[in-house]
């Protein structure tokens, strides 16, 4: 009976029990499989959930990224065009009712030749233009660009402002890159120092000289066309013959006869400055001509006031304080001062620092037999003074000194700095050649300076000889203290630069002004002043008599760049927002022509 239950316990178990176990088994696999399936949905929702922060996380930190990024371009764009802005606009404007018919006529072929002369001064500096502007894409570093004519701010150093420009080339594009000035020295070429060529390689890597006539063939032959054009327009035989002489001079590169017939032009109310001018572009050598023009209305009634000064010269020159070897060259009565309305820039002279004044020829031949003509530019002269020098003078000059500051001093000023030019000594006393030639690279800068403390010399004499009895003379010092600093603004990039930093640095060490330290303020000390320019002027002219090379490089080593604490007070004239130069409204639309 046991066995038999045994039996019946056993066949239960095997159909009733064990089944129910495996059922149990499975639910409880079941469930574990649910429970693995429930942890991985989880874990792939945590999965997610992480990937998703991580995504979020990433993209945000993309995106400051690409705010910081954007406000860094957006901050570097609001500084180009707070530099853009530091040019007051100025609207060149003149009295056009003194033109007759047939120069009016003239005036668009003459915009033309100097937009000429643009084109061509953009080759000098930089090289292709229009491929240069068109890899800016950004607007504001555009408008810089041209108002700079490349990628060099020229009134800070000519530091560069944008990316993958380095040192702006001393020699701009006048010279191979990889020029070395040894190279130049050891180079057996009687024409190597010419003003009107370009320097390059031939196919063996020789140095050769490209005429500008050759290089610049297109450009030169419709700007010859279009100045014999002018001329068939021009009422004044002494202004034509000039324009036929200049069609000429562009042509062959010989200037000698159109810048005699430019001197000899008494009656024109037209003026044209056109070709390759002056050769402060060339900081390596000094020695090329960059392209300009400028297209000038003669004030009648200004320029008859300055005519006495022209038969003055003579005494002007032996009066010079300087040994007596260093002043017998002659000065020309005929060299004539008029003044002028200018209605157009371009080129070289519209880069930038805009001049105010002019004194030219440059030619040293042309100043034995003639002289030299000393323009000024009151329209652009005036737009300075009010607009950058009176708001300087009120930040820099001491508060009971700014009553000097004076348009009038500023106009004697600059006038007598373009009568400078043309006293002085112009061949060394020792057989060295002409200064030029024996200061080399350091001629511009010395000669600026020449002028800039002749300029102040000369008004002293006058005043001496009864030509301004009226005048007080602190105007014209003081005036002349708050130029410095309107000129140092330029940076030592240029010739002008250094040169107001060599006579800033000589000023300061003989005490001709003083500089208050809690207001940050100068003062002119009067007689200490005339003592430190007659000195400085004495110095600079036996640099040039003795055509000496070492003495030159060694004053402007020494005094041509801008000290720490200097720069911090030009740095106040920044932040008072004086504007750093002027830039022009200009051509036939704003003469309504």
């Amino acid at each position: 009976m046991f066995n038999v239950c045994k039996n019946y316990t056993i066949i239960l178990y095997r159909i009733i029990i064990f089944p129910l176990k495996i059922i149990i088994l499975a639910q409880k696999i079941s469930c574990f499989y649910k429970l693995i399936k429930t942890a991985k949905v989880m874990v792939q929702k945590l999965l997610f959930v992480v990937m998703f922060l991580t995504t979020t996380i990433f993209i945000n930190s993309c995106k400051q990224t690409e705010k910081k990024t954007d406000e860094k371009e957006s901050n570097k764009k609001t500084e180009i065009q707070m530099k853009v802005e530091q040019y007051a606009k100025v609207k060149l404007t003149s009295d056009l009712s003194v033109l007759s018919e047939n120069q009016k006529k003239m005036l668009p072929i003459l915009f033309e030749v100097a937009d000429i002369m643009d084109d061509l001064f953009w080759k000098d500096a930089i090289g292709n233009k229009e491929e240069f502007l068109n890899s800016i894409e950004d607007e504001a570093i555009k408008q810089f660009a041209m108002i700079n004519y490349g990628p060099w701010n020229r009134m800070d150093g000519d530091k560069p402002f944008i990316e993958g420009y380095g040192e702006k080339p001393p020699g701009a594009n006048y010279y191979p890159k990889d020029i070395t000035k040894e190279e130049f020295e050891a180079w057996e070429d009687k024409d190597k120092t010419s003003w009107y060529t370009l320097v390059r390689r031939d196919d063996n890597g020789k140095l050769i000289n490209v005429p500008y006539h050759v290089e610049y063939k297109t450009e030169i032959e419709k700007a010859a066309t279009l100045l014999k054009k002018a001329a068939e327009l021009a009422d004044d035989p002494g202004f034509n013959n000039y324009l036929e002489l200049r069609a000429e001079a562009l042509l062959t590169d010989d200037y000698l006869a159109s810048d005699l017939a430019w001197m000899d032009m008494k009656d024109n109310i037209i003026d044209f400055v056109v070709g390759p001018i002056e050769s402060y572009e060339d900081q390596l050598f000094g020695c090329r001509a960059a392209h300009s023009g400028q297209i000038l209305i003669k004030d009648i009634e200004w320029s008859k006031k300055l005519e006495r000064f022209g038969e003055l010269l003579p005494k002007l020159q032996a009066s010079l304080p300087c040994d007596e070897k260093y002043k017998q060259e002659k000065a020309r009565t005929n060299s004539d001062m008029n003044v002028y309305d200018v209605i157009y820039y371009a080129g070289d002279c519209n880069a930038a620092g805009k001049n105010i004044a002019i004194n030219l020829p440059n030619d040293p031949r042309v100043h034995e037999q003639k002289g030299s003509r000393k323009l000024q530019l009151q329209n652009a002269m005036k737009a300075k003074f009010d607009k950058i020098l009176v708001p300087i003078s009120d930040v820099l000059m001491a508060e009971d000194q700014r009553q000097y500051v004076k348009f009038d001093a500023f106009f004697e000023n600059v006038m007598f700095h373009e009568v400078g030019h043309g006293l002085g000594i112009k061949n060394t006393i020792n057989g060295k050649g002409t200064v030029r030639d024996a200061l080399k690279e350091h001629y511009s800068a010395i000669e600026e300076n020449k002028a800039d403390i002749l300029g102040l010399f000369l008004v002293s004499k006058l005043y001496e000889m009864g030509e301004y009895p009226e005048k007080d003379l602190m105007d014209n010092f003081v005036t002349f203290m708050a130029g410095i600093f309107r000129s140092v603004r330029f940076g030592v990039a240029s010739a002008h630069g250094k040169a107001n930093m060599m006579r800033f640095y000589y000023f300061q060490e003989q005490g001709a002004f003083n500089r208050d330290e809690t207001t940050g303020t100068y003062s002119v000390n009067f007689e200490k002043m005339k003592e430190a320019m007659n000195s400085l002027a004495d110095m600079i002219l036996t640099i040039q008599g003795e055509g000496d090379y070492e003495a030159s490089k060694k004053l402007i080593d020494e005094k041509g760049f801008i000290r720490e604490d200097l720069q911090k007070d030009l740095d106040r004239l920044n932040e008072a927002g004086i504007p750093i130069d002027i830039v022009f409204e200009q051509g036939i639309d704003v003469l309504g022509i």
